[in-house]
C-alpha cells in the first residue's frame, strides 16, 4: 500500500518497479485496459505494445484485402460462366 501526497504523488514500491522494470528517470503512463482498469507502464512498453498492434492491424488489412480480392475473382469467374 502506498499513501498520496498532497500533491498527489506517489513512490512506487521496489517490487512493483522491479517486476515492470521502471528504471529512474523513466516516464510512465496510467493506461486504462479492456476491463475498465488502470495500468502502470512505462512509454516504452506502451510504445512497443503500439507498435505490435499496428503490425496486426496491417497484417490483418492484407489478409483482408487478399481475400476480398479473390472474392472479386471468384465472382467474376462466375459470371463469366
Amino acid at each position: 500500500m502506498v499513501s498520496v501526497t498532497k500533491k498527489y504523488q506517489v513512490t512506487i514500491p521496489k517490487n512493483v518497479r522491479e517486476d515492470l522494470k521502471i528504471q529512474s528517470g523513466d516516464n510512465v503512463v496510467f493506461v486504462k485496459n479492456k476491463e475498465g482498469n488502470w495500468v502502470l507502464m512505462t512509454v516504452a512498453e506502451l510504445t512497443d505494445r503500439m507498435i505490435e498492434s499496428s503490425s496486426d492491424i496491417s497484417k490483418t488489412q492484407a489478409e483482408s484485402k487478399k481475400g476480398f480480392k479473390q472474392r472479386v475473382e471468384d465472382n467474376l469467374q462466375l459470371l463469366g460462366d
